[in-house]
């Protein structure tokens, strides 16, 4: 597009970009717009409904929840908690239970979506761009950074803010390290109204969060409100497993998949033939642990995008809103000097983003073992004894 007179228009400039409206994004231009700082968000998404919502979180005492405290939505959020999600069950793959525990108290369960919305209702409406998703990304020769869009569309900025996830277009400015794949691959089921249709499945779950784990395989599903049960069927597959089975004919792809477990219990099996909605296969990838960048002016980068790492810590959700509200408030600590924030969050965030991936790798490892559930078991009982790597899962 060109303006009248034959020049390219100029690039819309903003002092504070932020790209990805997820929690990390989200808290963070909360944090400064409650303190009178303004910034732009900028995500792919076309509608704040348009995205699957995801799952439950377990929100934690010293991250999460701080960082709602940061920006004033803690008792917005306790408003909304799944009362019990935190219960966790351990089966083997013949279904029988061999831990039963309520869960950790201070760490209440949230849906993934109902939380979004939250953050989201707390901005000004123009505060989100939505249906700008990031192309590309560069550094100009003033220091400015530039985003072009999908739409075409430019930006330039002051600070740009990577909260896009783990395919991160903004990454490429601090790192040229790309996420790897787990070896294990996710196929998201649901199942809905269980209580009335799928009694025996519901019983299994339980409350809060099931793992059934054997034999390098998982069936992993937690209870959300309203009768819905939300999991995921995980094996170990290569990368491109998912182009064997035609998702679109439900019923042989179900079977396919069940396929994989035939030797485990009816009622464990029933959680994949009997789910209903598409199938959406989810390959695990992660970051290396301790991934981390030289202080690049001008940009950094907040939770996936900075850290990505599998689910089994559950800790990617509250590390992503830690990272915003510590980042948000540094920027706020330090309004007249920007490097002097970015420096004091990445030095922090460094450290904490690589314990927990590595419990999270440690994690995974162990719950995809031949003898599983053996050493989720094992993990609990030192748990139990004062260590410090509860099994959790962010569905």
């Amino acid at each position: 597009m060109t303006t009248p007179h034959g020049h390219l228009p100029q690039p819309m400039h903003h002092t504070i970009a932020i790209l990805g409206a997820g929690l990390a994004g989200l808290v963070i231009a909360r944090i400064l717009h409650i303190n009178g700082v303004d910034a732009a968000v900028f995500d792919r998404d076309i509608a704040p409904s348009s995205a699957p919502r995801g799952g439950m979180l377990d929100i934690h005492e010293e991250s999460g929840q701080a960082a709602l405290r940061a920006a004033g939505l803690y008792s917005e959020f306790m408003a909304r908690i799944h009362e019990g999600g935190e219960a966790l069950r351990v089966l083997d793959k013949h279904g029988t239970v061999r831990l039963a525990d309520e869960g950790q108290a201070g760490r209440p369960e949230v849906n993934r979506g109902v939380l979004r919305d939250l953050l989201i209702g707390s901005l000004p409406n123009a505060a989100i761009r939505w249906g700008s998703k990031a192309a590309s990304t560069r550094t100009l020769a003033d220091g400015r950074h530039e985003v072009t869009f999908a739409n075409g569309a430019i930006i330039t900025c002051d600070l740009l803010i990577g909260a896009d996830g783990a395919w991160s277009k903004t990454r490429s400015l601090v790192s040229q390290v790309v996420p790897v794949y787990s070896g294990i691959a996710f196929v998201e089921l649901n199942l809905h109204d269980v209580d009335a249709r799928h009694p025996a499945a519901a019983a299994a779950v339980g409350k809060g969060l099931m793992f059934a784990l054997s034999d390098e395989k998982g069936i992993i599903f937690h209870r959300e409100p309203n009768g819905l049960l939300h999991g995921y069927a995980a094996l170990k597959a290569p990368a491109d497993w998912a182009r064997s089975v035609d998702l679109t004919d439900l019923p042989r792809a179900k079977a396919a998949l069940a396929s994989h477990f035939a030797d485990w219990s009816h009622t464990l099996r029933s959680l994949i033939l009997e789910s209903e909605g598409a199938l959406v296969v989810r390959p695990i990838h992660a970051l290396p642990v301790g991934h981390r960048w030289g202080r690049t002016p001008g940009v950094t980068l907040v939770g996936d995008a900075a850290h990505l790492m599998s689910p089994f810590a559950g800790e990617g959700a509250n590390l992503a809103m830690q990272d915003g509200a510590e980042l948000a408030l540094a920027l706020v600590a330090h309004a007249n000097d920007r490097e002097a924030a970015l420096a004091a969050y990445e030095t922090a965030m460094f450290p904490r983003g690589e314990a927990s991936a590595a419990v999270s790798a440690a994690n995974l490892e162990i719950s995809f073992r031949a003898d599983a559930p053996q050493g989720m078991l094992d993990l609990m009982a030192q748990y139990g004894a004062g260590a410090d790597a509860e099994p959790s899962a962010e569905l």
